[in-house]
């Protein structure tokens, strides 16, 4: 026996035993940690339907003349997605699957102003479909407006036109701020149906957003931002939604609880 041969088995031992953990260690190490923010979703903004353009106005403003309502940092804002053509007509347009859905807007006026605040909503042939008056919230932020079960839903194909008005003049002398656009009721095929029966909130919103459906995206999001307000991966994705439509400065402000 070569006790000189000792050391050398016991290194080689050592260093093959060191070799294999390492080896083993590698793909746990190289695996990077999953991070939702790094993967964005991107919002697929359908054409506009054929036929009369619709127009509308995405920020608040007034047809005839000043309104009364006082400036602030950021108007009144409907959170759609919006469209400015060569002509600098502005096309206020989006989709949704439903018979009852949710529109969003930032209000910079709180309830200590007692100014006028009605939404409405209109059928095809401007028939007033819902209105309603709106309480202004506690502070500056985007609310939220719901077309009730006990309204009239939304039929599929159909255009309905809904206004967002402020009234800041008692008298209702002066024009109101508003904004103004047009929603479409449309289906969804079979297989994106199935895909969103079993699919996790934040999937869901991908597949509404992927698939041009505005109403359902932005809900779906608005929703998980209040259950998780703290949560960086979806404040991202929220930044990155409104800004996917040119709203950037809306998006950091607070969706409030309680809103209709």
């Amino acid at each position: 026996m070569n006790l000189n041969s000792q050391p050398i088995k016991l290194f080689l031992v050592v260093a093959f035993s060191c070799t294999s953990l390492l080896v083993s260690l590698t793909p746990i190490l190289a695996k990077p940690t999953p991070n939702r923010s790094d993967a964005k979703t991107t919002f697929t903004q359908p054409p506009i339907p054929p036929g009369s353009p619709p127009g509308g106005r995405v920020r608040g403003g007034a047809k005839r003349g000043e309104p009364a309502c006082p400036t602030s940092k950021i108007d009144l804002t409907a959170l759609v997605p919006f469209t400015q053509e060569a002509n600098s007509v502005i096309n206020v347009w989006g989709q949704t699957t439903v018979e009852h859905p949710s529109w969003f807007f930032y209000v910079p006026y709180t309830k200590d102003s007692p100014y006028i605040v009605e939404f409405v909503l209109q059928d095809p042939d401007a028939n007033k479909v819902y209105k309603k008056a709106i309480a202004l919230p506690d502070k500056p932020g985007i609310v939220r407006v719901s077309l009730p079960s006990t309204a009239p839903g939304l039929a599929v194909g159909q255009q309905y036109r809904w206004f967002f008005t402020i009234n800041c003049d008692k008298q209702q002398n002066a024009p109101p701020t508003f904004v103004e656009g047009v929603i479409k009721r449309v289906n969804l095929s079979q297989a994106t149906v199935k895909q969103l029966e079993t699919a996790e909130p934040l999937k869901r919103y991908a597949i509404y957003a992927q698939n041009g459906i505005w109403y359902e995206a932005l809900t779906t999001l608005a929703e998980l931002r209040q259950k998780n307000p703290q949560d960086p991966a979806l404040k991202a994705e929220w930044r990155n939604l409104l800004g996917s439509i040119r709203l950037d400065d809306v998006a950091e402000e607070p969706i409030l609880l309680g809103t209709p």
